[in-house]
């Protein structure tokens, strides 16, 4: 029931983290597999199981981004077309594009920031939970990601015009 429950939220954090949807799913078998088997070292005093799990998923995804850097990539498999007419669909295809691989270029501390606040919608308290550092760190590495992401997709919008 946890893993129905939680699976979706920590895929989602893994795949906007790395790119790859193969790395992601590895990475929720790997959170669960570590839950069954270090099942006591979870304490409930010190936060919620979420972010317990996202936590481990977190050390996962550093991990992996310290070891196969050049591999972040984006795959477009996952992606969900738009409703809306053919012209609707290409432009909003384009843009969630944009903006995913906007996210990918970010250097990892802000784009885990900005997954785990504006994707994941964490609040500020459980983003600080999961990334083990003071709200305040995680209120100005979001800032900082939006502001270097605001540039990313600045650049990339004249681009396309």
């Amino acid at each position: 029931m946890l893993y129905d429950r939680r699976q979706g939220g920590i895929y989602r954090y893994a795949l906007q983290m790395c790119g790859r949807p193969e790395v992601a799913e590895e990475i929720v078998q790997e959170v669960f597999i570590t839950l069954a088997r270090e099942l006591g070292r979870y304490d409930a005093a010190r936060g919620s199981v979420a972010g317990y799990l996202l936590g481990i998923a977190r050390n996962l995804v550093l991990r992996w981004l310290t070891r196969d850097r050049s591999q972040v990539g984006l795959d477009d498999a996952d992606a969900v077309p738009a409703p809306g007419g053919p012209l609707e669909v290409v432009l909003r295809s384009e843009s969630d594009e944009a903006v995913r691989c906007a996210v990918l270029a970010l250097p990892e501390s802000y784009r885990e920031a900005v997954v785990l606040c504006d994707l994941q919608e964490l609040s500020y308290a459980e983003a600080s939970e999961v990334m083990g550092c003071p709200v305040g760190t995680v209120r100005s590495k979001l800032s900082r990601g939006r502001d270097l992401l605001a540039q990313k997709l600045q650049v990339k919008r004249y681009v396309y015009e």
